[in-house]
């Protein structure tokens, strides 16, 4: 039974096959979100990871909820203060949330945005008096950043565009922005259903973006005067670095494999030649995969020696740990089927607590009672 709810429901969209409804003797098939249903493992490649069986003290214990009442919550930023920003994919908006008592207070619609399938207003971060948001317009994705001065009364300011023309579509938008260690700003971004874009270059879709504040290319980029940090992506929606600066991020596959990659940089992920593990020269291989229905990973993010990913058809948190650039062991995974899709997750500063985002009114989730909420996780 998912907690917080009355009635048990275990019907969730995008998970491949309908289960029977308690009290009753319906079933429905639902659609997979962005993945169809898992093939059978590919020959050479790791089986899929298995859940923890131990009886050790869990790494992660849910303490509460923050807020709820969200309406399709996408992204999630953490102020100086500590207060959260949240996106609505859906209803453009931006809402301010007290880290305390869980008060939302909301900072206005931001002008421009066409919510449509997996479009819309996306990911956010903060940096210098600046909101940076991604989002779907009317012919492009696309980053902007507006003025906030941080007060609980404060709106946020006219969008300015940071960065116009990444490629969009009905699907595969990508959409989590991150500031790096280096200062710099990076950017998911996804193929839009079209797979050529992952290759080629000279396309922002299917990359990992890196530049400056303003927008242009970062110094260092892999390729001069290009924007272009990684490719060869399906669909990212989350980026992290762990303690010593290093980048990984997460991937939707498609039939097969979801991805946990680490990124250098001028590195090509394979998408669509390969998806997951492939052992071909030209091509990295990710630090961790999943079977698409136990993932469809969104967002990520770095503590106590772990890479935390939300899932979304999964409807589960994994746990990946680490030694330096490699996995330390198989990724755990935690709250299954609890709270439904989950779609964000965030570290505080302190790193001994994640802010985890349910996803359960994006559509192709069943909302219940309180939907969609904020999570307060405690790390042991």
């Amino acid at each position: 039974m998912r907690r917080g709810l009355v009635v048990s429901r275990t019907v969730r969209s995008g998970s491949g096959a309908g289960r029977a409804l308690a009290g009753g003797a319906v079933a429905l098939l639902l659609l997979a979100g962005c993945a169809g249903a898992p093939a059978g493992a590919p020959s050479g490649t790791p089986s899929a990871p298995a859940t923890s069986g131990s009886r050790a003290p869990s790494p992660v214990r849910v303490a509460g909820t923050l807020t709820e009442g969200l309406k399709s919550p996408w992204g999630l930023a953490e102020l100086p203060g500590g207060d959260l920003l949240v996106s609505s994919r859906d209803e453009r908006t931006v809402t301010r949330v007290d880290a305390r008592s869980g008060r939302q207070t909301p900072l206005g619609e931001v002008p421009g945005v066409r919510p449509e399938g997996e479009g819309g207003l996306l990911g956010l971060a903060v940096r210098d008096g600046w909101v940076y948001a991604y989002l779907t317009a009317a012919s492009d994705n696309r980053i902007v950043r507006m003025r906030y001065g941080g007060g609980a009364g404060d709106r946020l300011g006219a969008p300015e565009p940071v960065l116009t023309g990444i490629p969009k579509g009905f699907v595969h938008n990508g959409g989590r922005i991150a500031f790096g260690p280096d200062g710099m700003l990076y950017a998911g971004t996804g193929e839009t259903g079209r797979t050529g874009l992952a290759q080629d270059r000279g396309s922002l879709g299917g990359k990992i973006l890196r530049m400056t504040p303003e927008g242009r290319p970062a110094p260092g980029n892999p390729f001069p005067g290009s924007l272009v940090y990684s490719y060869g992506h399906r669909n990212v929606q989350g980026l992290a670095w762990d303690a010593d600066g290093r980048l990984w991020a997460s991937e939707f596959g498609q039939d097969t494999w979801d991805e946990l990659n680490l990124v250098r940089p001028g590195r090509n992920y394979g998408w669509p030649v390969v998806e997951g593990a492939a052992h071909r020269a030209g091509y990295t291989d990710p630090v961790a995969q999943w079977r698409t229905a136990d993932a469809s990973p969104s967002g990520i993010a770095y503590a106590r020696g772990a890479i935390w990913t939300a899932g979304l058809r999964g409807e589960r948190l994994w746990r990946t740990p680490l030694s330096g650039g490699e996995r330390s062991g198989e990724p755990e995974a935690f709250l299954k089927g609890e709270y439904g899709r989950l779609r964000t997750v965030l570290a505080t500063a302190g790193g001994t607590r994640l802010w985890l985002v349910t996803s359960e009114t994006d559509t192709r989730g069943t909302p219940g009672p309180g939907d969609d909420r904020i999570l307060r996780l405690e790390l042991g």
